[in-house]
């Protein structure tokens, strides 16, 4: 048994999009990812994003912003891991080094060496140094730099 694909009017569709783009911050490549789901001509594609970036409810460096707060203050990133997530959204990089500044340094400092005491800590039965090469490729698995892991030690 298939589903009949719903069809929507125009402006349904706009608001549907306008809907999804105010739950959440959204970048352009996840819009039109979203309005895959709709069959729609080009040009007709076109009108909703013009509308949304008009509106202001698509705005790619308010989105960029938003993520990189979210995932570096609530996840926990660092910022290797965010730029490989935002790459993939088709970020620019110009974009992405001037957002960057949502993270203070001192908070991405404090970050790094709360998650490396509570790493190393849990670390039983090892000798001290296989303890610290393990957090260290830890805090890098989460996309914290090395050179960065590294100042915690200075």
């Amino acid at each position: 048994m298939h589903m009949e694909k719903k069809s929507f009017t125009f402006d349904e569709i706009k608001q549907k999009l306008v809907n999804y783009c105010v739950y959440q911050d959204r970048c352009h490549a996840e819009v039109e990812q979203k309005m895959r789901e709709f069959l729609l001509i080009d040009e007709a594609k076109e009108e909703i994003i013009l509308y949304l970036l008009k509106e202001n409810f698509l705005n790619e460096e308010r989105f960029t912003r938003s993520y990189i707060r979210g995932k570096f203050y609530i996840k926990h990133w660092g910022k290797t891991k965010i730029r490989m997530h935002l790459k993939q959204k088709q970020i620019s990089e110009k974009l992405m080094n001037m957002c960057f500044d949502e993270i203070h340094e001192d908070d991405y400092l404090k970050t790094i060496t709360r998650i490396y005491e509570d790493y190393f800590s849990k670390q039983k039965g090892l000798q001290e140094y296989q303890k610290k090469s393990k957090t260290i490729k830890y805090l890098m698995s989460r996309g914290f730099e090395y050179e960065k892991i590294n100042d915690i030690f200075d």
